[in-house]
C-alpha cells in the first residue's frame, strides 16, 4: 500500500473535516502568548485555551472541540530547546492537531477515532504503527489488541519513570497538581534502518 502524500495544509484540513464529522466544534487556535493565563510566557500545548474548562471554571457551549494550535516550546516542564537541532523531530515552533471532550466521550472514541484518522484517511498503513499505554491502564490495551485489533505486541506499556509513581510519558498531568491521568500514545515504525527501537 502506498502512503499518499499530505501538505501541512492538507493534514490540517481532514484533521479538522475528520474530527467535525464526529460531531467536534472546530475551535479557531487561540494566540501564542496567552492573554489569560499568568503562568506561561507562550502557549506550549493543545490544551491551554481549554485550562479553565478542565480546572472545572468555565463551560463552553459545546462538549466537543477540534483545533489546530500554534505552540512554541522553549522552556518549563514541556522544554523542548535541548532537543534542537539534534533531532529530526524536535522543533521551538510548531502546530498542535488536538481534539477535546468536555465530560462527552472518553477513552473508546478517542483510541478508535484516533486510529481510523491514521489508517483510513492518512491512509498510513497499520501494520506499521504501535501504541503505547500506561503500564495499569488494561481499559486502553484491551481497546488497542480487542476492538482495534493491534496485535499485542505492538502495543506497549509504559511504566513510571524515575521511580516516581506517575512519572511517565503514558500518564498526562497538567501540572503537579490538577487535571491528570493515563495517557495512549501511537507511533510510526519507520524499520530496522532507523536507529533507536521501539518506544519504551
Amino acid at each position: 500500500m502506498t502512503t499518499p502524500t499530505f501538505t501541512v495544509a492538507d493534514i490540517r484540513k481532514s484533521f479538522l473535516d475528520f474530527f467535525a464529522s464526529k460531531g467536534h466544534t472546530v475551535v479557531a487556535s487561540s494566540p501564542l502568548v496567552p492573554g489569560n493565563d499568568p503562568t506561561l510566557m507562550f502557549t506550549n500545548s493543545g490544551m491551554v485555551q481549554f485550562k479553565d474548562v478542565f480546572l472545572g471554571t468555565d463551560k463552553r457551549s459545546y462538549v466537543r472541540a477540534a483545533s489546530v494550535q500554534a505552540c512554541l516550546r522553549a522552556g518549563g516542564k514541556h522544554n523542548d530547546l535541548e532537543n534542537v537541532g539534534y533531532t529530526a523531530r524536535h522543533h521551538t515552533f510548531f502546530e498542535m492537531l488536538g481534539n477535546w471532550s468536555f465530560g462527552d466521550y472518553f477513552k473508546r472514541d478517542s483510541l478508535k477515532w484516533g486510529w481510523e484518522l491514521l489508517t483510513q484517511v492518512y491512509k498510513l498503513p497499520p501494520e506499521r504503527l504501535l501504541a503505547t499505554v500506561y503500564k495499569d491502564d488494561d481499559e486502553a490495551y484491551d481497546i488497542w489488541t480487542k476492538e482495534i485489533g493491534l496485535p499485542p505486541e505492538r502495543v506497549i506499556r509504559i511504566g513510571d519513570n524515575k521511580g516516581k509513581k506517575y512519572a511517565s510519558d503514558n500518564f498526562w498531568m497538567m501540572a503537579d497538581t490538577g487535571p491528570c491521568g493515563p495517557c495512549s500514545e501511537i507511533f510510526y515504525d519507520h524499520g530496522p534502518h532507523i536507529p533507536g527501537g521501539p518506544p519504551g
